[in-house]
């Protein structure tokens, strides 16, 4: 169990959530998220794999048409990329509001299966800064279709990084052997965390290489992203979740984990969640846990 709360807290920390406020119960409440048997529940709900995923991870709609928020953001997404090629997009709103969700399931929509075949490393890149040559080692998350990272990590340095990783991309333009897509997409978090200079070499860079790389950027606050970047991209305003949308997920993912919430839970853990799904369901995940190892739970 203390093995399970290191996850939680390490996914609480990477998500910016940490610390979560103690959420527990009255003592007058029925047993805590009751299990139901074993029996009832998919096989899926026991494989090793998904037992170690955190539920913020394993509930994530994987497509368009699984998305229980936005939905109607999610069924124009599907169409714009059906009927046309996909435009620079600029996705922004609160943390925890779903953007990321969106964005992972566009891919899908975008690429097939494939775009979810991804892996983790830490990359280095050599770029020309002027007179000198500078190493950096970035963070990705890339499928054989697309590139994500933050370059403000970069610090000072994000706006060389920013021309080489789409120069990078435009060089290895996929070959379009079946009349699908002929570009890759580059996912860049945190713009509006990018200095001036980042922002205007980003908009340089973007026109050049519309036609091989596309972007898709993501951040909290468009107000921080300068006109240029912003006037060259379809912008996606993404709201935070109301508590009604986040109890209705809860009891949902309450549901698929076979468990019996009492009555009001749900409401209760959304409002603590101060409108960020995200945080509702690593605070659900959160109770559960500290239930199993702690017993009855007093909420505060």
């Amino acid at each position: 169990m203390s093995t399970r709360c290191g996850q939680i807290a390490s996914g609480c920390m990477s998500y910016g959530l940490f610390p979560l406020p103690m959420l527990d119960l009255p003592s007058h409440f029925p047993p805590f998220l009751t299990f139901l048997t074993p029996s009832s529940l998919p096989p899926s709900l026991y494989s090793p794999l998904e037992s170690a995923m955190l539920w913020v991870d394993k509930y994530r709609p994987k497509t368009l048409d699984k998305v229980l928020i936005h939905e109607d953001t999610a069924q124009n997404l599907k169409k714009l990329v059906s009927e046309q090629d996909c435009p620079h997009l600029l996705f922004y709103g609160p943390a925890g509001s779903g953007k990321k969700t969106l964005i992972m399931a566009l891919l899908r929509e975008i690429f097939g299966a494939s775009a979810e075949k991804v892996k983790v490393e830490n990359k280095a890149w050599k770029v020309d800064a002027g007179t000198r040559t500078i190493e950096l080692e970035l963070t990705t998350l890339s499928s054989t279709h697309h590139v994500e990272l933050n370059p403000s990590d970069a610090g000072f340095q994000d706006r060389y990084i920013v021309q080489e990783i789409i120069k990078e991309m435009a060089r290895n333009r996929p070959i379009d052997t079946k009349g699908k897509r002929g570009f890759k997409v580059l996912v860049l978090n945190e713009v509006d965390k990018l200095s001036k200079e980042a922002q205007h070499s980003l908009r340089r860079t973007m026109e050049k290489y519309s036609a091989s790389c596309r972007l898709i950027l993501c951040c909290n606050s468009s107000s921080k992203v300068i006109e240029a970047v912003r006037s060259r991209c379809l912008n996606v305003r993404i709201n935070a979740p109301a508590d009604e949308q986040i109890v209705k997920v809860l009891e949902f993912i309450g549901k698929k984990e076979g468990l019996q919430l009492p009555p009001g839970f749900a409401a209760r853990v959304a409002a603590k969640a101060n409108r960020s799904l995200r945080r509702a369901i690593l605070l659900l995940e959160t109770c559960r846990v500290q239930q199993l190892s702690r017993g009855i739970l007093v909420l505060e």
